[in-house]
């Protein structure tokens, strides 16, 4: 009897004989451990241990691979998260270090650039010939930023510093000034890119970094060459102790500098000439890596550095601060919503500093911004009552705070007027959720993914749909465009593209949708668009509901609300 639960990796003749654990082959085939041990119990035909111990039995994997095959007829698995299981058994958690592996194999394939990794351990077979797959089903470019996003996903669910947020690189895309074509873009704790390739429109600028992990460095290197970056130049090192780019002048610096340790050189370096501002105190590495920026700006140059909140206000940082404000250098502070950056809810502040050209006259104010009422990934936007100029001198006080909110107006609000209206709001919300309710019906049973299905591959073949930036479009009048929308987000399409960790990934030219006539692909078609109004309906009523509750518990709070009388 087959078991429908147990997904179909596609077999690869050629693929060499490899031994995995219990273990990886779950992780491989995305299903628990308990999972693989009922299959040992259950099917007889399950393939015996090849090696190892009673204990600790090791499988030939190839030899699983076809038993999941034969196991399952619909339920399949994309090569891409295969790959990327297949990575995860080889390297665990070392997630960074498995896509810089990768990273390396695929830009050998593409480019004889030297990687700066030594690389005295191959990639596991296994891997290597899934990652072949699916570089040659995609390209190498497309199978490296599909690898390097489930990496920082997984980063970001973890709460690792070792990728910077989309949210924060959204924001510094925003608040940074457009750099001309040929202009210079530095970065000295690149990473694996994210803010360093974000700029511009690929070959159109000069991008050189710096980073103290050698496989950050890999992945960058192989993600520029790949996507055919034009001059990007990226060294290994720690950027404070070892400089690997004297005497640049970038005419656009950015920066998420890695989170402050105990120890970030400061004995080594304390008559470093960088420290134009002052010599920060060991407590004050952030302090540190924006002086290291700004020294390698350019006249009328821009540096955009993300801070923790506290080091607009710390008394050890004051005297950097001060100087910092006499001399024109800061010319803003954004404090940017709460979450915007992995695995915390911690607010965080985006400066920008502004080095001048000779003869250039001193700003005599510094914008500061205040957007943590604001929803992560919400507007950037600042309203008027976000936003004020306070003259230099006003910040040179004893504390030299440059917090955003301490020098914002207090604005007195009419709580009950706003609790009545959000009431208003919640209620018109959920009578637009409630009219928007498809019309669905018991169906008799039958799993329409057991009847005749065709992908997507087919469908473009024939000329019904095209890719237009990845994502499939229908061509003539032969597919509903609902029904095929909602059919790629539906079933084993959904379940053949996530992981085992959960990150999900559609395999678009893989994805099946089953065959139907047009008048019943537009009943489905019309049932799935009014799931999608549905649920942008729900998204309303979730922030009418927050914004109702937080309006009370301000109100309670400060007696402008009190409990009615029922």
């Amino acid at each position: 009897m087959e078991d429908p639960a147990v997904p179909r990796p596609v077999p690869h003749d050629t693929q060499p004989a490899t031994l995995v654990t219990s273990a990886e082959i779950a992780r491989l085939a995305g299903v628990t451990r308990a999972a693989v041990s009922n299959w040992r119990r259950r099917y007889e035909d399950f393939p015996p241990a090849a090696a190892g111990s009673a204990s600790s039995p090791l499988f030939d994997w190839p030899a699983v691979q076809e038993w999941l095959r034969r196991r399952d007829r619909h339920q399949d698995v994309s090569l891409e998260v295969q790959t990327w299981q297949a990575l995860r058994a080889a390297y665990g958690d070392a997630t960074v270090a498995a896509v810089a592996a990768a990273a390396r194999h695929l830009a050998r394939l593409r480019s004889s650039r030297t990687a700066t990794a030594d690389v005295d351990q191959p990639m596991p077979a296994a891997a290597r010939a899934l990652l072949d797959r699916f570089a040659e089903e995609s390209d190498p470019n497309t199978a490296l930023r599909a690898l390097t996003d489930r990496m920082a996903d997984s980063a970001r669910r973890t709460g690792s510093d070792q990728v910077t947020s989309p949210l924060i690189v959204q924001a510094v895309g925003h608040f940074a000034p457009e750099p001309r074509p040929g202009s210079t873009v530095f970065d000295p704790a690149c990473g694996i890119g994210a803010l360093l390739l974000a700029p511009g429109s690929g070959r159109d600028l000069v991008r050189i970094g710096q980073d103290s992990d050698a496989d950050a460095v890999d992945i960058v290197l192989a993600r520029s060459s790949l996507a055919d970056y034009g001059d990007v130049r990226i060294a290994h090192g720690d950027s404070l102790r070892a400089d690997r780019h004297p005497g640049l002048a970038a005419d656009l610096v950015l920066c998420d500098p890695p989170v402050a340790a105990g120890d970030w050189g400061r004995d080594e370096l304390l008559l470093d000439h960088r420290w134009e501002f002052g010599t920060p105190s060991r407590a004050e590495g952030e302090l540190a890596w924006l002086q290291h920026a700004y020294a390698h700006t350019a006249p009328g140059g821009h540096v955009l550095m993300v801070m923790p909140a506290s080091v607009a206000y710390r008394k050890a940082g004051r005297r950097i601060r001060a100087e910092l404000v006499r001399r024109g250098i800061v010319r803003q502070v954004v404090a940017l919503p709460g979450g915007v950056a992995s695995g915390h809810v911690l607010p965080i502040h985006l400066w920008t500093l502004r080095r001048p050209e000779e003869g250039e006259p001193r700003p005599d104010s510094v914008r500061l911004i205040d957007l943590t009422e604001n929803k992560p990934g919400g507007p950037l936007r600042p309203t008027d009552a976000q936003v004020v100029d306070v003259p230099l001198v006003d910040l040179l006080d004893d504390v030299v705070d440059l917090t955003p909110a301490v020098h914002l107006p207090t604005v007195r609000r009419d709580l009950a007027h706003e609790y009545e209206q959000a009431r208003s709001d919640l209620a018109d919300a959920l009578a637009g959720l409630q009219s928007r309710l498809p019309e669905l019906r018991r169906g008799d049973g039958a799993d329409l993914w057991d009847g005749a299905t065709v992908t997507v591959s087919d469908l473009i073949r024939a000329g019904l749909v095209e890719l237009q930036d990845g994502e499939p479009r229908v061509v003539g009048g032969q597919v509903d465009p609902e029904y095929l929308d909602g059919f790629l987000r539906a079933g084993s399409n959904v379940r053949r593209s996530t992981s085992q960790s959960g990150s999900y990934r559609l395999d678009v030219k893989g994805a099946r949708i089953p065959q139907r006539e047009l008048p019943v692909q537009r009943r489905y078609g019309a049932s799935f668009r009014a799931l999608l109004d549905m649920e942008r309906e729900a998204v309303r009523v979730a922030e009418a509901a927050q914004k109702l509750a937080d309006i009370a518990r301000e109100g309670l709070g400060s007696g402008n609300l009190e409990p009615g009388d029922g």
